[in-house]
């Protein structure tokens, strides 16, 4: 059995739910043959993927365009998806051509839908994973705009060709797909070494850690007094200006000067300073590690998101304005001030890669 699993490279989040259920499937299946379709590159990919994997390094998908990790370049990704959609059935079946040369067996996707249309017209059987669909995504920002009902016609015959279409908590309604199937949580949690982690950085006893990650979407605070706090120690981006920043007793550090993976770092850390993501809000869950999120009310699966994490996890909004404004410290300290949260069991990987082996078995 040859496995496509196509990942769209629009932030971490969904390498982070569809890496837990490939390294279940490859265990439950030792004789699978994985390749991954992505424009995440081979080391990130590697980095959650366990097992041996072919990568072709292209994008499946549009996505949307960013001007930063909260706010959508809309013309441009209005462009972007009329150009995607341009002559349509010649590039299915392109893509089609390309599945029977490189003689794939099956298709999983997140969130492509590319690759379950060129299935379909293959022959092959396919499935789609996802907390959300760009048929959903696309309809909210430009579904009025030019083309809109000809591409979510396109889009939506797409998703509804794959088997089933696996929903993982906390994931959007997508009432207008006949084929979801709701699954548990998923993430792989990394290991909690805060005593380690605190000793490589030689922090003082006391000092609080925080992890600042956008899911892997550029974002950038251009000041630096956000980042003052006496018993404070903050670990961001490495393209983020660390050296600017480490002065009067400020400690900042960037991921990789830690010598661990994220999943690692966001198990030791005290708190997560984030957007409403999927992967960032469930591995923390997961973790038990406290969320300080900036809000993002324009963005559809956001309340999906929120909701499920105040019920499973300390959870705290904070402006933009008030993070530039020094704020942070203080929303840090009524974050800590709320009750423990047992860990989410994030159990949907094991449960996915069971069915997955079925469909495709």
């Amino acid at each position: 059995m040859h496995l496509l699993a196509c990942i769209s490279h629009h932030g971490r989040g969904h390498l982070a739910q569809t890496a837990p259920v490939l390294n279940e499937l490859q265990a439950l299946w030792p004789g699978l043959r994985l390749s991954v379709r992505s424009a995440l590159s081979h080391s990130v990919l590697a980095g959650r993927i366990r097992g041996p994997f072919n990568h072709f390094p292209e994008a499946a998908d549009c996505g949307f365009l960013m001007q930063d990790a909260l706010r959508i370049d809309l013309d441009a990704s209005l462009q972007a998806y009329r150009a995607f959609h341009a002559e349509w059935q010649a590039r299915v079946s392109r893509e089609a051509g390309i599945l029977r040369a490189a003689r794939i067996d099956g298709v999983l996707s997140n969130i492509a839908y590319l690759p379950l249309a060129a299935a379909q017209a293959a022959g092959l059987r396919s499935a789609a994973l996802c907390s959300l669909n760009w048929l959903d995504i696309f309809r909210h920002y430009l579904g009025e705009g030019p083309d809109g009902a000809m591409i979510l016609g396109q889009m939506s015959e797409a998703y509804q060709s794959a088997s089933t279409f696996f929903r993982p908590s906390p994931s959007m309604p997508m009432a207008d797909l006949a084929n979801t199937r709701a699954v548990p949580p998923i993430a792989e949690p990394g290991s909690a070494r805060r005593g380690e982690l605190h000793q490589r950085l030689r922090l003082p006893t006391g000092c609080r850690l925080v992890l600042v990650g956008m899911g892997g979407i550029a974002y950038r605070l251009q000041g630096g007094d956000w980042c003052r706090g006496r018993n404070l120690a903050w670990l961001v981006p490495d393209d983020w200006p660390k050296d600017a920043w480490n002065a009067d007793g400020r400690r900042v550090y960037g991921f990789s000067e830690t010598g661990m993976p994220f999943a690692d770092l966001l198990a030791s850390c005290d708190a997560l300073v984030t957007k409403p993501g999927y992967g960032s809000f469930v591995e923390a869950a997961a973790a038990g590690v406290p969320v300080l999120y900036l809000p993002r009310p324009d963005w559809p699966e956001t309340p999906y998101l929120v909701d499920w994490l105040h019920r499973n996890a300390r959870a705290q909004e904070i402006e933009e304005h008030a993070w530039l404004a020094e704020g942070i410290e203080a929303a840090l300290g009524r974050l800590w001030t709320h009750p423990p949260r047992h860990p989410v069991r994030a159990v949907g990987a094991r449960s996915v890669a069971s069915l997955l082996r079925e469909l495709f078995g």
